[in-house]
């Protein structure tokens, strides 16, 4: 062969490329990562050449380990990305070579690494000549393990080979009939597979070394997939078979080179085999409880008592996790049954009398609870508690939703299924859930400051996090256990607070707050004497009203959380001697304000219970005046919140009650962001973060004073909505407020006009303007009209054209023409100050946006702009379409032109938003009585253009992913111009300058045929697809396969 296929290269040649792979490689030589690259590079140009073939022999024959695995290397890349360089009549020579040089490999001692390259090429091999009819290497894999049985090759081998395979077929990127071909092959050599498997997993100690056990296990993971339930099931008494213990004692001990391989197939077979999720009740399930019965106990108690989780009892861990997700609804339905387990295959002895099912699925429970209450802190002491948090969310679940009961026969009741699971399974799972809540609460437990203080960073974030996850836990928990869980933690925090002494730290009683917290999404929003007594003088009157941030951070985070909750409560008038809760809380809060530490939270609390609380706090406007005027030395990044929970307060109000405050609050911002303008000349940096800040907290104002209520009253009629509405707009006449919005705007044009360019400015700006404007129906005292809005955002574009300011444009636009308050079947159109507005807009920013457009690179270079340009045109067309057809014909004709130009960008996002614009703009052109004439120019002028862009897309010039659009484009362009598009579908596609591509005048002529055959929107879809696959050379290829069909 050598003389006829592979090449004969000089000796010289071979020796230069061999030194290059000793200089790349061997570790003495101390390269620099650029030094490095460049040799690899140069190694990967050999590899490419047509005579790297010549190097496979020279080099697997070769001294240096290194060598002889770019030997192997370079042939299993040579077959898998060079195979049209094998001459069609080499196939049987380089199988023979290739089978020969890998027993030779195999029989000289050749390290793993380099057999596994060997493996995959002799599989690469396969995959190329297997599939087709007649196949040209028929039954393969028999025949490949019958060569290397020949040639004496261990079983260790040959099951890696087979572990190879398997893993090869199945991440082959073949098409459906090849895949299913080479499926076929590994099907037939199922019975060969399991033979060779259970021959090593049941051989005497003595007859197999650990590394061919080892083997054996690997390959039965990787055939767990393929191979059938009837196959799967008699391997898992054998595997059990390996982790039993090496002598029956109180104290058994295992072996973990066999222990810990056999966990891991178990916990394969267990997630990814035919006998996955929940299969195999009798034949998987129960013979594993019963091993779990006999033997995990010990292990779990060494455990415990020795501290420390060992590689068995980390195994452990893991396959209770597994045996968990399988057989969740198992457990559940049997958590109280009376039935005692049948007799199943076990390597074991079995109790007589056999258990009962319950008895296995608690003592599961029992087992998998031990690792959740593991001793110690997550991430520090222990990283198993975590695996186990997922079991008890599935567990939760599968309570709920099994079918709970059992015959007459089974446990001699005729009850129904709702008294049963009542009576004998509810009581069980609250009694686990009871237990894993007692648990969770300690485990969450912050370790004492000085502890903590030794932990790395990595450490207190990992800890962090299981709290996170410990907190997701215990929602699914309450949903079982529901008030008695609150009962819990009410009486915990009782009796912890009532023996606290003055010594004593506050992390357990944090941990507590943290676990209330955690489920308040769970917890039904109506009266709770629990969360009374939370609230209440009883706990949150005893936290510290000073210090110990964690405690009061916790508890802060708690009253945010449980802000909703308050509206259940009756609402406190002022000067009542007792504090309602919601006052308590607000009270705690606000005692955290003047904290550093404390202030974010403290902050973020009051904000939540003051939008929540509207109402109820309203009456108590005079002592958020009094909260205002103390707010000196909060920050100003917190102060931004605290006025818009002010705000929050002030919306209840009546509107002509809520100027004085709103001007309290408005004012001192607005005088302050003044001052900051002034002082930017001597200052640039420290203004501009000042600036910020008083946008920030103006913001915050404006989103206080929006109304909560649900936007579908937007279009109530009734009389009550109305009132309220002319009352808002009577109280936005009042001279007070007419002066506070003109001074708002001014300051908003002054930043404009210093800072539109910086980026954190703009972003403010962004968010002010999308807070204090509003649709008429929620609109407040400081709402700001969106005309002179949109002149500040054209000054801001001419000068920096962003993403930003187009899409405030487009927000803007809806807002100059918003829907009607009262529903009707039309929208009604917009009125004529509106109209001339918005044409003035668009041609300002057609202008502003086109001319920088125009530059070379800046579309492809800025898709987010484009992508915002085009979104905020279509908000035109949407809402103004008129107005296009009155801008300067030049104008129009560029902006259209521009996105036909577009539909060639490479970023889909640019050409999706160019397409859905012209889509529009055809559609409501077409559609629009009124401009019947703009719809025959559109047309004639820009038809054919639109029509050839498209036509170019699905030919190569866009990327696939945007096919969709495109097509969309093309229907639309064939519903409202049927005629003209035939014509200039066949003009464009037969063209001499049509795109090149691989599209035949056949495939062509096709195209049309189906297209117009039907203009259903399916047929075009399909049509389309179709044609761009076979104009892209994709036709027949699993990437086109794939892509069509998804």
């Amino acid at each position: 062969m050598a003389a006829t296929f592979l090449p004969v290269l000089a000796q010289n040649d071979v020796d230069r490329a061999a030194q290059l792979i000793q200089q790349a490689y061997a570790p003495q030589n101390h390269l620099s990562s650029e030094d490095q690259r460049q040799l690899q590079q140069e190694l990967f140009e050999i590899q490419r050449r047509p005579e790297a073939w010549g190097l496979v022999l020279p080099f697997l024959g070769h001294s240096d380990p290194n060598v002889q695995f770019f030997g192997a290397h370079t042939i299993q890349v040579k077959i898998a990305r060079d195979w049209d360089s094998v001459p069609e009549d080499a196939f049987l020579q380089l199988r023979d070579t290739l089978l020969d040089l890998t027993g030779r490999a195999i029989s000289s001692g050749q390290s793993k690494v380099i057999l596994r390259k060997l493996f995959v090429a002799i599989t690469s091999l396969a995959i190329k000549v297997h599939p087709g009819d007649p196949s040209r290497w028929p039954d393969w894999l028999r025949s490949t393990l019958s060569v290397f049985s020949s040639m004496g090759v261990p079983r260790e081998h040959l099951l890696d080979l087979l572990a190879i395979v398997a893993e090869e077929v199945e991440t082959a990127d073949l098409l459906p009939p090849a895949k299913s071909q080479m499926k076929a092959s590994l099907s037939e050599a199922v019975p060969l597979v399991t033979q060779a498997i259970t021959a090593s997993i049941t051989a005497l100690p003595g007859q197999h070394s650990p590394r061919e056990l080892a083997s054996a296990l690997k390959c039965l993971q990787a055939w767990l997939t393929i191979l059938p339930a009837n196959d799967l099931t008699p391997f898992v008494p054998l595997l059990l078979a390996l982790m039993l213990p090496t002598s029956e004692t109180p104290t058994p001990e295992f072996d973990d080179q066999t222990f810990i391989p056999a966990s891991d197939t178990l916990q394969e077979l267990l997630t990814r085999s035919m006998l996955s999720e929940g299969a195999g009740t009798k034949t998987v399930t129960e013979p594993l409880l019963l091993w779990l019965e006999r033997y995990a106990s010990a292990i779990v108690r060494s455990t415990l008592d020795s501290g420390f989780v060992d590689d068995i009892s980390h195994s452990l861990c893991k396959l209770l996790v597994a045996l968990g997700d399988h057989s969740t609804m198992y457990l559940a339905k049997n958590l109280a049954s009376p039935a005692h387990v049948k007799p199943v295959p076990c390597p074991f002895p079995v109790p007589t009398p056999a258990p009962t099912v319950a008895h296995l699925a608690q003592n599961f429970l029992r087992l998998l609870l031990q690792y959740t209450a593991l001793p110690g802190y997550y991430g520090v002491d222990e990283e198993e508690s975590e695996m186990t948090l997922s079991f008890w969310y599935i567990f939760q679940e599968s309570l709920w939703n099994v079918d709970y009961g059992f015959d007459v026969a089974e446990d001699g009741d005729a009850g129904n299924e709702a008294e049963e699971r009542d009576r004998d399974m509810m009581p069980v799972a609250k009694a686990v859930y009871s237990e894993l809540v007692t648990v969770l609460r300690r485990k969450v437990v912050w370790p004492p400051r000085p502890v903590f203080n030794e932990w790395t960073r990595d450490q207190k974030d990992k800890f962090q996090a299981y709290r996170r996850d410990v907190g997701d836990t215990l929602i699914n928990a309450y949903y079982v256990l529901r008030d008695d869980m609150l009962a819990f933690y009410v009486n915990d925090l009782l009796q912890r607070l009532s023996t606290r002494q003055p010594q004593d730290g506050w992390e357990e009683i944090e941990a507590t707050l943290h676990c209330t917290m955690a489920v308040q999404e769970a917890v039904p929003i109506e009266d709770s004497p629990h969360l009374r007594q939370i609230f209440g003088p009883e706990i949150l009157g005893q936290l510290p009203k000073d210090g110990e941030d964690r405690v009061r951070r916790t508890a802060l985070n708690m009253i945010g959380s449980y802000a909703s909750w308050f509206t259940t409560q009756p609402t406190q008038t002022p000067g009542s001697p007792t504090a309602s809760p919601l006052m308590s809380a607000i009270t705690f809060v606000v005692a955290a304000l003047p904290n550093p530490a404390l202030c974010l939270a403290a902050a973020n609390a009051l904000r939540d219970l003051c939008d929540a609380n509207r109402t109820a706090l309203a009456p108590h406007i005079s002592a958020f005046g009094e909260l205002h005027a103390g707010l000196t030395g909060i920050p100003d990044t917190e102060k931004a919140k605290v006025l818009q929970s002010i705000a929050s307060v002030i919306q209840a109000l009546p509107p002509a009650e809520e100027i004085p405050p709103v001007e309290a609050i408005v004012s001192p911002v607005v005088a302050k962001l003044f001052e900051v303008l002034q002082s930017a000349g001597q200052l640039p940096e420290e203004a501009r973060a000042m600036a910020v800040q008083q946008i920030e907290t103006l913001t915050g104002v404006a989103r206080g004073l929006t109304r909560v209520t649900d936007s579908l009253l937007a279009l109530d009629d009734s009389p009550d909505v109305q009132a309220a509405l002319d009352e808002m707009n009577r109280a936005r006449e009042d001279p007070r407020v007419l002066k506070l919005r003109e001074a708002i705007l001014s300051a908003i044009r002054s930043t404009v006009e210093l800072w539109s360019t910086d980026a954190l400015v703009s972003d403010a700006l962004s968010d002010l303007f999308k807070a204090i404007t509003a649709l008429p129906s929620d609109v407040t005292l400081i709402s700001l009209p969106a005309g002179p809005l949109l002149e500040l955002v054209c000054v801001a574009a001419q000068r920096q054209l962003t993403a930003v300011w187009l899409s405030l444009a487009n927000m803007l636009i809806i807002q100059l023409n918003p829907p009607s308050l009262i529903p009707t079947t039309f929208k009604s159109e917009p009125s004529a100050e509106a109209s001339e507005i918005a044409r003035n807009v668009l041609q300002l920013l057609l202008q502003t946006s086109l001319n920088v457009f125009a530059q070379p690179g800046v579309m492809a270079s800025n898709p987010d702009v484009v992508q915002a340009f085009f979104g905020c045109v279509e908000a035109f067309v949407h809402h103004f379409l008129p107005i296009f057809y009155r801008l300067p014909p030049d104008l129009f004709n560029a902006l259209v032109q521009c996105a036909i130009g577009s539909l060639s960008l490479q970023e889909r996002y640019s050409l999706t938003s160019a397409c859905t614009f012209l889509s529009s703009l055809v559609n409501r052109t077409a559609t629009n009585d009124e401009l019947t004439p703009a719809k025959a120019a559109l047309a004639q002028t820009h038809g054919y253009q639109i029509m050839r862009a498209v036509l170019f897309g699905f030919a190569g010039v866009a990327p696939r992913s945007a096919m969709p659009n495109l097509i969309e484009l093309l229907s639309t362009m064939i519903t409202r111009y049927p005629l003209e598009s035939k014509r200039w579908i066949g003009e464009i596609l037969f063209a001499e300058d049509f795109y090149p591509c691989r599209a035949t005048p056949e495939a062509k002529n096709k195209f049309i045929k189906t297209v117009f055959g039907s203009r259903s929107l399916k047929r075009t879809r399909e049509a389309a697809q179709q044609f761009t696959l076979v104009a892209r050379g994709l036709e027949g290829s699993t990437f086109g396969y794939a892509t069509v069909t998804m």
